[in-house]
């Protein structure tokens, strides 16, 4: 588990910019059942999730069309709460950081680590912008 001082400025940039911080099974699965889209980023302290997956997730909501909800989790630090989260990615296989859309609980779009990793924020905003033109 990383400590608390290295994660909470990586978790702050998401969770300053309106995402609710889930970090318990039970708020994981109850931000899944809402209706409506809701965003779900696995946060991490890997480079890639500092140098492309947050600073793209948060361009990707200046676009006109956004999910309904905003919500997060930090692979590492709140393991069960990432656990729960997870069981609602199949049939992805665990991936951190990745980025997940629902539509009344149905997951609907997947950026696995591999959509991220080499790839400028740019990019990631635009996929998620594509998502939610489609899902929003």
């Amino acid at each position: 588990m990383y400590p608390t001082d290295l994660v909470m400025p990586m978790k702050a940039e998401l969770t300053d910019k309106g995402f609710q911080d889930l970090t318990s099974p039970a708020q994981v699965e109850e931000a899944l059942k809402q209706s409506g889209t809701t965003l779900l980023v696995i946060n991490s302290v890997c480079g890639c999730a500092a140098g492309a997956a947050r600073p793209g997730v948060v361009y990707s909501l200046t676009g006109d069309k956004k999910p309904d909800h905003l919500t997060t989790v930090f692979a590492g630090f709140d393991t069960e709460a990432v656990a729960e989260a997870r069981k609602h990615l199949a049939p992805f296989p665990p991936s951190s950081p990745c980025v997940a859309l629902f539509k009344d609980g149905e997951l609907v779009h997947m950026l696995e680590r591999h959509h991220i990793e080499g790839n400028p924020a740019g990019a990631i905003a635009a996929n998620l912008q594509a998502a939610f033109d489609e899902y929003c």
